[in-house]
């Protein structure tokens, strides 16, 4: 019963993660053909869907997570994931002013490099019980500089968005009302704006200490 559990877990899982990779795989393809053919401004418009539904599935890594399908850590996966369906939906689905601007294109192509190259590790390790030696490389090296450019990317692109916010009153809840309770959007983004400040180096030096670990076990196999 177990072995069959354990196969079942394995092909649930790299299902799962070459469907998101071909999903990041579109936002990338898709985010180049815009720059080429109109440019930084219609970038959104050309990777808005897949991006959206490729973005949403990594709620489902939350759920792995808590029930011990994979060994990641909910405290790591939670605010990262959190931070980028907050950018997908809460500002650019949310705010269409901040759709043209360059920030996005730098947030896509980040995102999406990032993520055809995590999905497709996985996705070798479920189905195949291993991922070659370059590609756990590229997994564990890459986000030296993708992730400061992401990181770049979505505190700029909320900085922008405020004024908008700001301006629109949009998801805010005012007094008096039955619940007697009251919410403002344009505060709750300040303070995601100010999390980044002490959550981005120590999830970057999370990340360090995963790369040292992935990397020292894969010269002494």
């Amino acid at each position: 019963m177990a072995g069959f559990l354990s196969t079942l877990r394995r092909i649930y899982l790299s299902l799962y993660n070459w469907t998101v990779f071909v999903g990041w795989f579109q936002v990338l393809y898709f985010a180049v053909k815009a720059l080429r053919e109109g440019g930084p401004t219609t970038v959104y418009g050309f990777v808005e869907r897949p991006l959206q539904l490729a973005q949403t599935a990594a709620v489902m890594e939350i759920l792995h997570g808590l029930v011990g399908l994979v060994r990641s850590p909910v405290s790591a996966t939670l605010p990262q994931i959190g931070s980028r369906l907050f950018l997908t939906w809460g500002i650019l689905w949310s705010f269409p002013e901040t759709r043209a601007h360059i920030l996005v294109s730098s947030l896509v192509i980040s995102w999406s490099i990032t993520e055809i190259i995590r999905y497709s590790f996985f996705g070798m390790k479920e189905a195949f019980g291993f991922a070659p030696s370059w590609l756990l490389w590229l997994r564990y090296s890459t986000f030296l500089i993708l992730y400061p450019t992401g990181i770049t990317s979505e505190v700029g692109l909320l900085y922008v968005a405020l004024p908008y916010i700001k301006a629109s009153e949009k998801y805010c809840i005012r007094m008096p009302n039955k619940w007697n309770f009251s919410f403002d959007y344009f505060s709750a983004s300040i303070l995601a704006l100010a999390i980044y400040i002490p959550g981005s180096p120590h999830m970057y030096q999370y990340m360090l200490g995963q790369r040292r670990k992935a990397l020292s076990k894969s010269k002494t196999a």
